[in-house]
C-alpha cells in the first residue's frame, strides 16, 4: 500500500510549507523522486494525488507541496500568487526531498501543471539537480495568453485597477482582491469558462480553499515569461504535455515553446481543453508522465 506522510519544511522568512510526501508500497529505498506542485491559485486537492499515485505506484517518492499562502502552507497575504517566490520555494523542497533518507538525491525529477508547468520550465533550466522535467498544459507567455484571453478595450479598466490597487497599498490599505473563477460578469474574476468554474469549485475538504487571489497576482500572471528559458534547459530531459483544445495556457503558444526546446525533448499532445489531463485524459497525461522519469530517473 502507498503511504502518504505529511510533511513541512521551513523556507525564507520562517514560513513553513506543507505537503504531502508518497513512498511507494514495494521495493527499498533510498528512491528516485519527483518534486510537484500546483498551478494558479490551486491546492494539492485539486486533482494532484492521483498523479503523486501514480508516480508512486511506479516506484518513486514523490514530494506534493501547497505553494506559500495556499492550502496547508503558512505565507501572508493569503492567496497572493508570486511565481518568483513560488519558484524560490520550490528549490527549498527540493533540498527537502533531497534530505530525506528515502530519497535518491541524484535522481530528482520536477513535475509541474499549469502556472507551475511554467515554473518547472524555469526550475529545469536553472538547478541541475533535476534529471527530468515533466511540463503539463503549461504557462508559457503571460503577455501572450493576455492577448487571446481578455478583449482590447478591457484592457485600460484592468490597468486602472492595477494602479488603484498599487496607490491603495502606499496608503497601508489592504491588498485589493477578486475571485478565482465566476460566471457573473459583474464580478471581477481570472477566469470564466466553464471549464474552470467547474475544476475550481470541485468538492475538497472544508477550509482547504477559497475563490479569492490577490488583484496583483493578475499583474504578476501578466508580466511572467517562463517560456524565455525553455531553449536553457537541455540538457535536461524536457516532456511537454499539450492539451489541443487549450484557451487557458493556449495551445499554440505551448506548441511554439516546444519548438525552441533543444533536445532531449518529447511532446505528447492530449485531447481537449486545459483541465483534461486530470479528468477524462488522465491516463495518458499520467502514464506519459511515468514513462519519462521512468526513463531519465530509474535507468541505470
Amino acid at each position: 500500500m502507498i503511504k502518504r506522510i505529511d510533511v513541512e519544511f521551513p523556507v525564507e522568512g520562517g514560513d513553513m510549507l506543507r505537503g504531502w510526501f508518497f513512498l511507494p508500497s514495494a521495493g527499498e529505498g533510498p528512491f528516485p523522486a519527483i518534486s510537484m506542485a500546483h498551478g494558479y491559485a490551486g491546492v494539492k486537492e485539486f486533482g494532484l494525488e492521483p498523479f503523486a499515485r501514480a508516480f508512486a505506484a511506479a516506484g518513486f517518492a514523490v514530494l506534493l507541496h501547497d505553494h506559500r499562502g495556499f492550502g496547508a502552507s503558512d505565507g501572508t497575504p493569503r492567496h497572493d500568487v508570486d511565481p518568483w517566490r513560488q519558484i524560490a520555494d520550490w528549490r527549498r523542497a527540493i533540498s527537502f526531498l533531497e534530505s530525506r533518507e528515502e530519497v535518491d538525491a541524484e535522481r530528482v525529477g520536477v513535475w509541474g501543471t499549469s502556472y507551475a508547468g511554467g515554473h518547472v520550465l524555469v526550475l529545469g533550466a536553472t538547478d541541475r539537480r533535476i534529471k527530468a522535467v515533466v511540463s503539463q498544459v503549461p504557462t508559457i507567455s503571460g503577455y501572450e495568453q493576455g492577448l487571446r484571453r481578455i478583449a482590447p478595450d478591457q484592457i485600460p479598466s484592468l490597468e486602472r485597477v492595477f494602479s488603484e490597487d498599487e496607490r491603495a497599498q502606499l496608503r497601508g490599505e489592504a491588498l485589493a482582491r477578486q475571485a478565482v473563477v465566476s460566471d457573473d460578469p459583474s464580478v471581477p474574476a481570472s477566469y470564466r469558462s466553464r471549464d474552470a468554474i467547474d475544476f475550481y469549485l470541485q468538492p475538497v475538504p472544508e477550509g482547504v480553499w477559497e475563490n479569492t487571489v490577490t488583484v496583483r497576482s493578475t499583474r504578476a500572471a501578466r508580466m511572467y515569461e517562463p517560456g524565455i528559458w525553455v531553449p536553457r534547459i537541455s540538457p535536461t530531459p524536457l516532456l511537454m504535455v499539450v492539451a489541443l483544445s487549450d484557451t487557458i495556457t493556449v495551445t499554440d503558444v505551448a506548441l511554439g515553446a516546444y519548438e525552441r526546446a533543444l533536445e532531449p525533448k518529447k511532446l505528447v499532445t492530449i485531447r481537449g481543453g486545459h483541465f483534461d489531463p486530470y479528468l477524462g485524459e488522465f491516463r495518458t497525461s499520467s502514464s506519459a508522465a511515468v514513462d519519462w522519469f521512468k526513463n531519465y530517473l530509474q535507468s541505470e
